[in-house]
């Protein structure tokens, strides 16, 4: 076997065995549940494989790279369409979500967002009582006058503050990691269930228990009308991200055509890894979603990130 084989199979082969484990619906724990994060990357290299092997004229290698791009293609290119909405005609539902970093963010810049963008819900990840003095130093509930405050130490504090009442629900607590449940009564006559999410972070090495327990937790689609939103530590590649979908549920930034927007690592942040999107707004399945965006926070890793629903 030449060199150009060779060097057409290694690069080749890499991106195929990828794209059949991700397709498969089977999920291996470590090193995969923090690799297949980095699924849009694969695809791009790919269609490098393609290239190289059209390049190099090696058509076996470039046949099994096509078909690996090809079978990728229906996974990852909706992510860069809109989709269509349901008629969903009711109130609109404005739904910031931030993870603090440790209560570090930018309060005055948080507050800066809150006064521009108007949420009609704010939730929020690594929850402080440090950062929770400070927001209400700031005036943050004269601007969302109704919260659900759940502060630790750490990373594992979670909070919901909205424009409208709010009455708590069951938080959900796995690994030390609180995701902040709360039912919120518009003033047009809909209730629904928000959930500040924060799951556990993947381990670098190991079974990962802890972090599929906490997305497991999380309440599926259904007669109720939810709205998840934080940092999931998951990309739309994980198949309990996928999974959750599945059951009543559709990504905010995916509907609106900007699903490779990255929200981790922020620039700046001591983290050098590529960006990936692992914050979300995941909407039930039945509202309509007009509007995504990722955000900037000073001192936090994770972009916030922000959408404009409308309830059915």
């Amino acid at each position: 076997m030449g060199v150009r084989t060779w060097m057409s199979w290694i690069v080749v082969v890499p991106f195929a065995g990828w794209t059949v484990v991700r397709l498969s619906g089977f999920e291996p724990d470590w090193p995969w549940v923090p690799l297949v994060a980095y699924t849009p990357y694969a695809g791009f290299g790919a269609v490098l494989g393609v290239l190289l092997a059209v390049l190099l004229k090696r058509w076996a290698a470039g046949t099994v790279a096509l078909v690996s791009v090809l079978a990728l293609m229906p996974v990852l290119l909706p992510r860069a369409l809109n989709d269509g909405n349901p008629a969903a005609d009711g109130p609109v539902l404005r739904v910031l979500a931030a993870n603090l970093l440790v209560g570090q963010a930018d309060t005055a810049e948080l507050m800066a967002l809150v006064t521009k963008l108007r949420p009609d819900v704010l939730a929020l990840q690594e929850f402080t009582p440090d950062a929770e003095r400070r927001l209400v130093e700031a005036g943050l509930p004269e601007l969302l006058p109704h919260a659900l405050s759940r502060p630790l130490p750490g990373v594992g504090g979670s909070a919901v503050y909205a424009r409208y009442p709010l009455t708590a629900g069951r938080t959900i607590k796995i690994g030390g990691f609180g995701q902040a449940r709360a039912w919120l009564t518009h003033p047009g006559g809909a209730r629904v269930e928000i959930v500040s999410v924060h799951p556990c972070a993947p381990k670098r090495i190991g079974r990962q228990p802890c972090w599929q327990s906490g997305l497991e937790a999380l309440p599926r689609g259904g007669k109720a009308l939810r709205v998840l939103a934080g940092d999931f530590n998951a990309t739309l590649d994980h198949l309990p991200m996928r999974d959750l979908l599945a059951a009543g549920y559709r990504d905010a930034a995916d509907v609106r055509g900007r699903g490779y927007l990255a929200t981790w690592p922020q620039e700046g942040s001591q983290t050098n890894l590529p960006g990936v999107a692992i914050d979300h707004v995941l909407a039930d399945a039945r509202m309509a979603v007009h509007r995504f965006e990722v955000l900037a926070l000073r001192h936090t890793d994770h972009r916030p990130v922000f959408a404009e629903l409308r309830l059915p």
